[in-house]
C-alpha cells in the first residue's frame, strides 16, 4: 500500500465521519429545546462543512476549494452573529460594568439599600 492510498483511505473515513456528525447536528438543530442549542448546532454544521471542503481540496488536489472554504467560513460566521443578535433576547439583569454599575450602586445606597 502506498502513501497516497493510505491518505485516500484516511480522508474518505474522515469525510464519512463528518457526514455522520453533520447528520447528528442536523437532528440536534431540529430537536434542540432552546434557540441557543439550535444556533450552536448550525454553527457546528458550518464548521464541519468547512472541514469537509478542505479535506476534499486535499483529496482532489484542487486548491481553489480552499478559497471556497474561506468564503464559506466568513459567511457562516456572519450568519451565526446575525442569528444570535436576532433570536437571543437582551437580558437587562446581566452584570453591568464601569461607571454605570457604580452609579446604580451609589443610587441604591442613597435609597437606603433597597434591593430590586
Amino acid at each position: 500500500m502506498s502513501i497516497e492510498t493510505a491518505y485516500q483511505i484516511i480522508f474518505s473515513a474522515a469525510l464519512i465521519w463528518f457526514a455522520i456528525l453533520i447528520l447528528a447536528m442536523l437532528i440536534r438543530s431540529i430537536i434542540g429545546p432552546r434557540i441557543t442549542d439550535r444556533i450552536l448546532s448550525i454553527n457546528m454544521i458550518g464548521t464541519m462543512v468547512i472541514c469537509c471542503i478542505t479535506i476534499l481540496s486535499r483529496l482532489l488536489n484542487e486548491s481553489y476549494l480552499n478559497d471556497v472554504a474561506l468564503i464559506y467560513a466568513m459567511i457562516s460566521f456572519i450568519s451565526v452573529l446575525i442569528l444570535a443578535t436576532v433570536y437571543i433576547p437582551n437580558r437587562n439583569h446581566r452584570a453591568k460594568f464601569g461607571k454605570q454599575a457604580e452609579e446604580e450602586l451609589s443610587a441604591e445606597k442613597g435609597r437606603g439599600g433597597e434591593s430590586l
